[in-house]
């Protein structure tokens, strides 16, 4: 099976909607999953504002919706959603919404969608079946051809939460197979440094995360030369706090206004 080592590649809508992280690996027993505690729960949401440069461009939360089942199987869910605001809409209107589901134990993804309006519209779902590791990518009904995966794969969004089941630590190198149906990467990262960090007025002490983006070319030249960078608490939660991506020339900065639980 051939796998790539690289990221997917990137348009502004992913960007936007801070479509691709990449994170370390996380293996647990199911049977041992709740007694251990998650620093997520359900009802927890993140609400984030987004600028493009020094334009405000719009908003993204990240929620925590109670278990359910998928096909006889109890998951986590995870929903992600992005908007751009009025002005932003004038040239290019996102509205998003990414939903994860995960096994109760953390180990692997069971069910991805993603339903997109505006300049680019989706309405994608994608299977992850464990027996035949396997992955299939459906957008408006149109099934692709399967993909083949590595055990514990996960949707892009589920990275989110993979990394903050983890303690983080300065130079830590982190890789982890990603599928969004249509292939399947190794994604790599790397922990680059603890530093304090003034978000929305309140300063956090942080873990600084840098993922292998080289399709989306340098960020900043004192940040090792990466296309997307994230800070998380550096405590039990490790909530992102914000995250700073570059297209060519364009800047997308996203910062953590409110936490509610």
């Amino acid at each position: 099976m051939h796998i790539s080592r690289r990221p997917f590649s990137i348009s502004a809508t992913l960007v936007f909607s801070l479509f691709t992280l990449a994170v370390m690996p996380f293996f647990i027993g199911a049977a041992g999953a709740e007694k251990k505690g998650f620093p997520f729960h359900s009802g927890e949401k993140l609400i984030f504002q987004a600028r493009w440069g020094f334009i405000m461009a719009g908003s993204a939360t990240l929620e925590v919706l109670p278990m359910t089942t998928i096909k006889g199987v109890k998951t986590h869910h995870f929903v992600m959603e992005t908007e751009t605001n009025e002005y932003v809409d004038l040239f290019y209107r996102v509205r998003e919404r990414q939903d994860s589901f995960t096994d109760i134990a953390m180990t692997r993804s069971v069910l991805y969608k993603k339903r997109s309006e505006g300049n680019h519209p989706r309405d994608v779902v994608v299977h992850f079946d464990v027996e035949r590791k396997e992955a299939t990518y459906v957008n408006f009904g149109e099934k692709m051809a399967p993909v083949k995966i590595l055990p514990g794969t996960f949707d892009p969004l589920a990275l989110f939460y993979i990394l903050r089941l983890h303690d983080l630590g300065e130079n830590a190198e982190i890789e982890i197979p990603i599928s969004d149906g249509k292939k399947m990467i190794l994604a790599k990262a790397k922990v680059a440094k603890r530093e304090k960090l003034r978000v929305s007025g309140k300063v956090y002490d942080t873990f600084l995360v840098q993922p292998e983006m080289k399709s989306l070319g340098s960020v900043f030249k004192d940040r090792g030369n990466t296309g997307l960078a994230i800070w998380f608490t550096a405590d039990e939660q490790k909530i992102p706090v914000k995250i700073i991506s570059r297209v060519g020339a364009a800047v997308f900065t996203f910062e953590l206004t409110a936490v509610q639980n």
